[in-house]
């Protein structure tokens, strides 16, 4: 190849990769209609993390729409991927809800500003490359795993709630429920054959196909529909309003945590992203943490929510033609006009949101057969996690979990191996050090 041709793919790169991560004009066709279809399917999925997580549904879809407008701004200079569709985590709503239920939601605005500042210092001090290192993949798959048992849970009475008309004491088999539970058993057979077909080509048909049959049935059946109410979308300072130190001392760690699992997210999803991009390009983690924050802090302004770049939206904007971020921006035009339209939502029956939230929740859990590659050590802590999860609590959990690794790696492994502690501290120190050359 000529010294020119070179010089020429060598430009062809420097824009793909750094100068036009936001925009390409070759490729503009292509980004609005993955645009268009992944915020096609980030609605019911947002709507339905929204409810998992005790917050109103539009103040979800505002996270959402703010998050991508913010993700494609900082994609002009500092991009982090080049496909990634930010968005409301599944993994985090339970952890939300809890929030909700110990602080109250006028102080969530203060626990997502908060988080957002620990964010910003590990964004700061590019921290996110040690953390994977002190709390491990498989603890975190094993940490999804049981918030995923939770959202399955909780959306299957959405698959044979009837409206409150038809909703008799006296026996739980009406005709009515009997109706909604063959509806959902049809729908899910839809879903996930069209998924099967469909999920390396276009992986939105199944939830177009779902959310379509769902709406004709609701013309000829009565069914249970979603309920949207008009949230108060102001713009208000995160000041907390906490009553005690102790509640104070909860807060700090519980955005701690937050923080961390959160960005544990988004790094785990941009390797996923770097390996399904079209243009085989490279991902920076520490980047897309800028846009995380950035976007956290602005939403706790308006009482809005944690954001990350999810692997379901962000696979289904590659499959649906993105190749740049400006796809991002079509997705945030998109939802912003059902934030505003509120009342088009209310065509979604609820028996069509609990599949996909089912759905959702059955891929967190089967996130655990990924972890039989750390071996048996790593899947059986990876489910004593998701089950201290589901039955103690997220935040319990999660240190019981972390407790348990710790004793076992200091404590037993230290007398079987006869390895001194000092020994252990530097091989983690080493493990940090391999980890600073590598970037």
């Amino acid at each position: 190849m000529s010294n020119s041709a070179n010089q020429n793919l060598s430009q062809d790169v420097q824009c793909e990769t750094k100068t036009c991560a936001a925009f390409q004009k070759k490729y503009v066709t292509r980004d609005v209609q993955a645009g268009i279809i992944t915020a096609a399917m980030a609605i019911p999925l947002s709507i339905g993390i929204a409810i998992m997580s005790d917050y109103p549904i539009q103040v979800g879809l505002a996270t959402v729409a703010f998050a991508s407008f913010i993700g494609w701004m900082f994609a002009w200079f500092r991009p982090g991927n080049f496909i990634g569709a930010p968005g409301i985590a599944a993994g985090l709503a339970p952890i939300l809800a809890m929030g909700v239920s110990i602080f109250g939601i006028s102080n969530m605005a203060f626990i997502i500003f908060l988080t957002a500042a620990f964010q910003a210092i590990i964004w700061k001090f590019n921290w996110q490359r040690y953390i994977l290192q002190l709390v491990p993949t498989y603890l975190v798959e094993g940490l999804l795993a049981g918030i995923g048992l939770k959202i399955v849970l909780a959306f299957l009475v959405f698959t044979y709630e009837v409206p409150a008309v038809f909703d008799s004491a006296d026996s739980f088999l009406t005709f009515e429920r009997m109706l909604i539970i063959g509806l959902s058993i049809f729908g899910a057979v839809l879903f996930l054959v069209l998924f099967k077909l469909f999920k390396d080509r276009q992986p939105a048909v199944p939830y177009f196909a779902l959310i379509v049959f769902g709406i004709l049935v609701a013309l000829f059946f009565p069914l249970s529909m979603l309920k949207v109410e008009d949230a108060d979308l102001a713009l208000a300072l995160p000041i907390p309003d906490f009553n005690s130190i102790s509640l104070w001392a909860y807060a700090i760690g519980f955005a701690l945590m937050l923080a961390i699992i959160d960005v544990i997210e988004q790094v785990m999803s941009n390797a996923a992203i770097e390996k399904i991009d079209p243009l085989k390009r490279k991902c920076n983690s520490n980047n897309s943490l800028l846009s995380i924050w950035v976007s956290n802090m602005g939403s706790s302004f308006f009482g809005g929510m944690t954001n990350l770049d999810g692997l379901a939206k962000s696979s289904t904007n590659r499959l649906a033609g993105a190749y740049t971020k400006f796809s991002v921006l079509v997705i945030a035009i998109v939802i912003t006009f059902f934030v505003i339209n509120i009342q088009y939502l209310e065509f979604l029956p609820k028996f069509a949101l609990g599949i996909i939230m089912i759905f959702v929740g059955i891929k967190m859990i089967l996130g655990l057969l990924h972890v039989a590659n750390f071996g048996r050590y790593a899947m059986l802590l990876a489910i004593l996690c998701g089950l201290l999860v589901y039955w103690v609590g997220i935040f319990e959990g999660l240190l019981i979990a972390l407790a348990i690794h710790a004793f076992i790696n200091f404590v037993i492994f230290k007398e079987r191996d006869n390895i001194g502690t000092h020994d252990i501290v530097r091989n983690y120190l080493n493990k940090f050090k391999e980890q600073d050359g590598l970037n």
